[in-house]
């Protein structure tokens, strides 16, 4: 294993949601607060900027072309060319005190995103799917913040953090229809100010959390086992995920803190290579 070695990239206020486009090669993510959005094509730094307008949680590519950018108000649809925002899909509008925060997408180009309070009050968010046609299912609510998921390599589970429970969980996942069932503990992280926060799955199954104020990213077996840590310069660490043609580079996402004036992008070869990150098919 190599590194982390930091990208010259600019600083972060709170750096997350990494995810690779295999389509274009290239890595995007997000500065949360200033609702920028980022992007690094496969040729290095440089890297382009877009600013959404509001408080951002993720990005993911679209199918259909643009991003698909969780944010304050619900998904947003950027256009890369013009800038250009847009409305996609309203998410909570009744709540303006929450915002939404990190996610994934499954093969099906299903989006799983959840919420959180902006006050970090527990117990106000929750968590969904939205689907292709834009349709939004909640699959849970009392949620804390809203964090890292990631399936399994043989996509029967579906691994889900709420840091303000100290704890990954994981459901039991049925690709064909994209419901969870049977929540339960995988692996309890932290307490204080120390959270588990994103993640990523590798080819092998293994669970690669980020440790929001503990300093590492941490790798647990599929039994819940720890199996390895990687430390990094900043204390808030966010998330992280696997990039590069042959998804065998760990890209992580820090942000500041009261020893780090900003955030900033890290990448490491861990040694194992990663499962593919999907577009948003909406």
């Amino acid at each position: 294993m190599t590194g982390p070695e930091p990208v010259a990239v600019p600083g972060l206020e709170l750096g997350e949601g990494p995810c690779w486009d295999a389509a274009s090669q290239a890595l995007y993510w997000i500065d949360a607060p200033p609702g920028l959005v980022y992007r690094l094509g496969a040729s290095g730094p440089p890297a382009t900027c877009w600013a959404a307008g509001m408080p951002v949680g993720a990005v993911f590519p679209r199918a259909a072309g643009g991003l698909a950018v969780p944010a304050r108000d619900g998904v947003l649809a950027l256009d890369p060319l013009s800038g250009e925002v847009s409305m996609l899909a309203p998410v909570e509008a009744g709540l303006p005190g929450n915002r939404m925060n990190d996610g994934a997408c499954d093969q099906a180009g299903r989006m799983f995103v959840g919420t959180m309070a902006d006050d970090e009050s527990p117990g106000q968010g929750a968590l969904y799917r939205l689907d292709p046609d834009l349709s939004l299912t909640t699959l849970a609510t009392g949620v804390g913040i809203s964090n890292g998921i990631g399936w399994s390599p043989d996509n029967q589970l579906m691994y889900y953090c709420d840091s303000l429970a100290y704890r990954v969980d994981v459901f039991d996942y049925d690709p064909a229809t994209g419901e969870v069932a049977g929540r339960r503990e995988f692996v309890q992280i932290g307490s204080g100010d120390y959270v588990p926060d994103g993640l990523a799955v590798d080819a092998e199954g293994g669970v690669w959390v980020a440790h929001w104020g503990g300093s590492v990213v941490c790798r647990y077996l599929p039994g819940g086992q720890l199996d390895r840590t990687v430390k990094l310069p900043h204390a808030h660490v966010t998330s992280c995920a696997f990039s590069g043609p042959d998804l065998d580079r760990l890209y992580i996402t820090t942000a500041s803190g009261p020893a780090d004036p900003r955030g900033g992008l890290f990448v490491l070869e861990p040694g194992v290579t990663g499962l593919p990150s999907y577009p948003f098919g909406g």
